[in-house]
């Protein structure tokens, strides 16, 4: 069958709006999507699993359900790729874990659900650090996923195979998950929009810590209006996720209009305590000065945060060690040296450590909340460094400042994660080294919606500028296989070990 190999470049939004309308049939994409995966993914490595088969039997059902009439979900016939920390029934779920490689879930996760339930189609699972710890996407299952704008570097993490496979159009949304930065990260090092929701805004019946507020998932697109689709058909309460509330659909779209004349603009270069690189901060500098015209007001913002970067390694640890102290102590050689990392900084820790850290996290969100007495958005980079090469497992220095730990370097991310504020990164141009700058935006706590809205608004702003709009990757330099981004994968030695060493798997 022949298709056109131009489809999967529309927008999510168009391509619901032209399958609603009977012009575009949903077989038809699903095939453009598959041969658009077959061609390119050997040249990033962004697509694990697959599950073509049955994605090619539910668009054929799914252009049944259109033909007679049926009523049809916000997601109807959109090819979906799942990130690989979230189990999908029948389809292979490794976590990046080479414990993990035949692990098949028996049920879905419950965003995956919801998805699905919208309309959504599951076509294949994307690529993530081992156990999503890291924002660098290599694992000793599939490899590592290099960046479709230079193979050779980072695509960031976790949700770095969302990121990619979106940056290339293989699929028109994918989901993500964001703990220090996981879903605005990749998102900045690729070229799209990833969106770390408000906790419990998006249901979550996986988190170990049913209670904290540290990890969600969330949705990833390559526009906001496509990030603000997914995420209306991903809200909702889930009585398993004791975070979780109710939220209509009909809340996030269609996206309000926004009057950028009207907002009054926060700035940051570093929340008075990240470590950023000069060429970053020229880069910021420059669209905060484009942005500064059109808005009411735009001026820095002294948030005065303490200890942020002690309170998420305490936070994180103590997430870490609910997650995997059991495999920790049983088969530790099954995990990978970021995920031993967190789990081993958990037993220095005491209780008043902890008492402290979730007191000054309070206080940083109360920091945030004051701020948005003045603000309506504070604007920050998403990271402090341009893509760095995939094989450096993190960025050890920035601006010749070594880095704590293997995340220290995520710390313009963790840092609004422990406000809790809603942040959307958004691509805005490149930087001087030619690679996606992303914008990391930030909203007022449940203003979810008016976040969207007022960044679709500077992405609308920024679209005439060929040098502030979304970059495009060159699509003619990815289409030759690069067979280095599946090699072997070796953990450091454990104490008194070998190291271990585990092939990457090539598909299945």
């Amino acid at each position: 069958m022949t298709h056109d190999p131009s489809l999967p470049e529309k927008s999510g939004v168009e391509l619901r709006r032209l399958i609603g309308s009977r012009q575009l049939s949903p077989v038809e994409l699903m095939d453009a999507c598959i041969a658009r995966i077959e061609a390119l993914n050997p040249g990033i490595n962004a697509i694990a699993a697959t599950d073509f088969e049955r994605a090619r039997h539910s668009a054929r059902a799914a252009e049944a359900e259109v033909m007679r009439g049926a009523p049809l979900g916000l997601l109807h016939g959109l090819p979906l790729g799942v990130k690989d920390l979230q189990d999908t029934a029948g389809l292979l779920t490794t976590y990046g874990n080479a414990g993990l490689r035949g692990n098949v879930p028996a049920h879905d996760n419950s965003l995956v659900a919801r998805l699905r339930a919208a309309g959504a189609i599951v076509t294949a699972k994307t690529n993530v650090p081992d156990m999503g710890a890291g924002a660098n996407t290599r694992n000793p299952v599939w490899g590592a996923t290099g960046n479709p704008f230079d193979p050779a570097l980072n695509a960031g993490g976790s949700s770095g195979g969302s990121a990619a496979a979106l940056a290339v159009d293989m699929l028109p949304i994918a989901t993500g998950s964001d703990t220090g930065g996981s879903l605005r990260i990749p998102a900045a090092l690729c070229g799209v929009v990833g969106l770390r929701p408000s906790p419990g805004l998006v249901a979550n019946d996986a988190r170990p810590l049913g209670w904290s507020v540290i990890s969600v998932l969330g949705p990833m697109g390559r526009n906001v209006e496509d990030t603000a689709l997914q995420l209306a058909a991903s809200v909702g309460f889930d009585p398993r996720d004791p975070l979780s509330y109710p939220e209509r659909s009909a809340s996030f779209w269609p996206l309000a209009h926004v009057d950028l004349s009207t907002l009054r603009v926060g700035t940051t270069e570093d929340f008075g305590l990240c470590i950023v690189d000069p060429e970053v901060r020229r880069t910021f500098r420059s669209r905060v000065d484009a942005i500064r015209p059109w808005v009411a007001t735009c001026e820095p913002v002294d948030l005065q945060l303490g200890d942020a970067d002690r309170a998420f390694d305490t936070l994180r640890a103590e997430s870490f060690v609910a997650a995997f102290a059991d495999t920790y102590r049983t088969a530790p050689e099954t995990l990978g040296p970021n995920v031993r990392a967190n789990v081993e900084m958990a037993a220095a820790i005491t209780l008043a450590d902890r008492a402290w850290a979730h007191l000054e996290q309070t206080r940083v969100a109360r920091r945030f909340a004051q701020a948005f007495e003045r603000f309506d958005l504070i604007l920050a980079p998403t990271t402090p460094v341009t893509p760095f090469p995939w094989t450096e497992l993190y960025a050890e220095r920035i601006d010749g400042q070594p880095m704590r730990n293997y995340y220290h370097w995520l710390a313009l991310t963790y840092v609004v994660t422990l406000a809790t504020n809603p942040a959307l990164s958004l691509p805005c141009g490149r930087d001087e080294h030619g690679m996606p700058f992303g914008l990391q935006i930030i909203g007022r706590l449940r203003g979810d919606a008016a976040l969207l809205a007022a960044a679709r608004a500077l992405e609308q702003a920024f679209a005439p500028s060929p040098a502030w709009c979304r970059p495009r990757p060159d699509l003619n330099t990815l289409r030759a296989a690069r067979p280095e981004l599946k090699s072997i994968v070796t953990y450091p030695p454990l104490v008194g070990g070998d190291a271990t060493t585990r092939e990457a798997r090539t598909g299945v």
